[in-house]
């Protein structure tokens, strides 16, 4: 009897040990918090958030990062406000839309990656000294309507006296990742892309980068970071790690060159090549598409919510403090 309960008492110890290695293993992994971000789209446009990712900077501040792709501004949201996703990325735009729709937990923006529209604007034809008049009497697969790449490329056309409504025709309602194949397959004059997409239409012979959106629209809170105040609250401290995780990866790209980048973000756009990748983050350097911090101000705020306004999405201004998040 005594041998059986040794033998017995032995299997526990034994089990115990195991469960002892798994759970500290199990704890390890614990060890990083899980965070879903829903993300609007791919693209080398983002590429500070990138470089935080394959630099390990997420990792370092305690975070493990899952991204889900929600192609557009409306379904970041709606993963966030479901529980999808605890963190949303998207046009500063959205917060307003939910803000004025009602909701209590609603959203707050405490971050932004990018400081100009990302898009680019591609032609059939190639056309030389190119000016922004070549689009009257033209079509163009434009993006969605009340989305910030929409309502800034309306914004730069009212700006040079070109009536968005009778001056040309602006198809809003292709989805935006069906925006370069809807091209390709023949429809429209022109088309409004961001990065690679863009140079890939280029390459592929179907078309030309005749203007950047973002040079001509000036400095607007473009993309930013956002989650419920119910969960700001009660996490304020991974908002701070998530954030100071986002700076680390804009000082990168504000301290190396376009090569040194585009090798970190590689595996992240397995289908675009390295010189690609280059020409890319070349061309966002040079029309400074990234702030240097990722502090909102309330003058870009401000004319991001112009912008809203002239284009009919918005009838008066939101306050700064109500949407924006600043640590205390």
């Amino acid at each position: 009897m005594k041998r059986i309960v040794t033998w017995i008492i032995g299997i526990v110890i034994i089990f115990s040990l195991i469960l002892a290695v798994f759970l500290n293993l199990k704890q390890d992994e614990q060890g990083l918090t899980k965070i879903t971000m829903a993300e609007v789209a791919h693209t080398v446009f983002y590429a500070p958030q990138y470089v935080a990712i394959e630099k390990g900077y997420f990792k370092d501040e305690g975070i493990n990062l899952e991204l889900i792709l929600t192609p557009g501004a409306d379904k970041v949201t709606a993963a966030v406000l479901s529980g999808d996703a605890q963190i949303g990325f998207s046009g500063s735009e959205a917060t307003i839309y939910v803000y004025n729709g009602g909701e209590k937990d609603y959203l707050k923006t405490f971050a932004q990656l990018t400081q100009k529209d990302g898009s680019f604007l591609v032609s059939r034809e190639k056309i030389e000294n190119f000016t922004l008049e070549n689009l009257k009497g033209k079509s163009v697969v434009g993006g969605r309507k009340g989305g910030m790449p929409e309502m800034t490329f309306e914004w730069v056309l009212k700006q040079h006296n070109i009536d968005p409504l009778s001056d040309l025709t602006i198809d809003t309602s292709i989805a935006f990742a069906a925006m370069s194949g809807a091209f390709i397959g023949g429809q429209g004059d022109f088309v409004t892309l961001f990065e690679p997409q863009a140079t890939q239409v280029e390459q592929q012979g179907f078309g030309y980068v005749v203007a950047s959106i973002g040079e001509l629209g000036g400095v607007v809170p473009y993309t930013s970071y956002s989650a419920k105040i119910s969960y700001i609250e009660k996490n304020p401290e991974i908002i701070d790690k998530f954030t100071r995780a986002i700076q680390k990866g804009l000082d990168f790209v504000h301290q190396n060159d376009s090569a040194t980048i585009a090798d970190v973000i590689l595996t992240q756009f397995p289908d675009t090549s390295k010189n690609d990748l280059i020409k890319v983050i070349d061309r966002y350097k040079g029309m400074d598409a990234w702030p240097k911090n990722t502090n909102f101000s309330k003058e870009s705020f401000d004319h991001l919510q112009s912008i809203m306004i002239d284009a009919n999405e918005l009838e008066k201004k939101v306050d700064f403090k109500d949407l924006i998040y600043v640590k205390d």
